[in-house]
């Protein structure tokens, strides 16, 4: 779920595998640091509204309506072909409070003071410039609202069976993403950069979780996106120009995936910094 401009390049894409990684996300696994705030603020005023940046296929974005059934949820992304696909979700889902446009985290089409809540879920590590998407999304925040984001650290994986080629997979990933403009210690600077956005500490609040993929169903959808991403995807032709691997190389490492998936006993973990800062 992410935005870019003409200087990031948001390098994962749409393929089908990623998508079905995006999808496994909802506010229950991926915005609990959000969802106290937002009963409570819902429970104040029942007309909240909430813009999520960069929501992609709208999983999150559905999950955290229900929090707020009064209220409006405004969803936006670059693509508007993503936005349909969230759309539908929303409609299956029975969410019918979410309306989405499509709309650049850097220039958001909203008057300052628009809205009460402003989430948005691993958007932030996939820019070249957190700390100006920051700065726009607390100009569209209320005053006495919330800014929240939840990004990860790539270089806190933690990965069960040892795979020579995995370990070398994040070494390309992280190298690709630098490349592509991303933040690969995002989570760990959330902090950092909402307070280079302007807010001061006192109005952030810090935490961090944990991803952990371990069952049959988890190891497919994330080593399935894993495994995608390198034998065909915009990840392996950035990784072969750039002289990251070789191509026998990048062919074991999607063979690797293929067999972390079938490995009975393993497992993925991954921190995610979150921030909720009151503006």
């Amino acid at each position: 779920m992410a935005q870019a401009t003409g200087r990031s390049t948001y390098l994962p894409g749409y393929h089908l595998s990623n998508l079905t990684h995006h999808e496994w996300r909802t506010a229950e696994n991926s915005a609990m640091h959000l969802v106290p705030t937002l009963e409570a603020m819902a429970g104040l005023n029942p007309g909240l509204t909430l813009l999520d940046v960069g929501a992609g296929s709208g999983t999150i974005t559905a999950s955290l309506a229900k929090y707020m059934p009064q209220g409006h949820i405004t969803a936006t992304d670059i693509s508007e072909e993503i936005l349909q696909r969230a759309a539908e979700y929303a409609r299956k889902a029975g969410a019918s409070n979410i309306s989405f446009e499509v709309a650049n985290v850097y220039k958001l089409p909203f008057p300052d003071s628009s809205f009460d809540v402003v989430h948005a879920s691993q958007v932030l590590a996939h820019l070249d410039a957190p700390v100006q998407a920051l700065k726009e999304m607390l100009r569209v925040t209320k005053p006495n609202g919330v800014v929240a984001s939840k990004d990860g650290v790539l270089h806190t994986w933690s990965v069960h069976p040892d795979l020579p080629a995995i370990a070398k997979f994040q070494e390309v990933l992280v190298g690709t993403m630098k490349a592509a403009g991303g933040q690969c210690n995002a989570g760990a600077e959330l902090v950092s950069w909402a307070m280079k956005a302007g807010a001061s500490r006192e109005q952030i609040t810090a935490t961090m979780s944990t991803w952990c993929y371990s069952t049959p169903e988890e190891r497919q959808i994330w080593g399935g996106a894993m495994g995608e991403r390198i034998k065909s995807g915009a990840m392996r032709k950035k990784a072969s120009e750039l002289g990251l691997a070789t191509e026998a190389e990048l062919d074991e490492m999607g063979k690797a995936w293929d067999e972390w998936v079938a490995t009975e006993d393993a497992c993925f973990g991954l921190m995610n910094g979150e921030i909720l800062v009151k503006k």
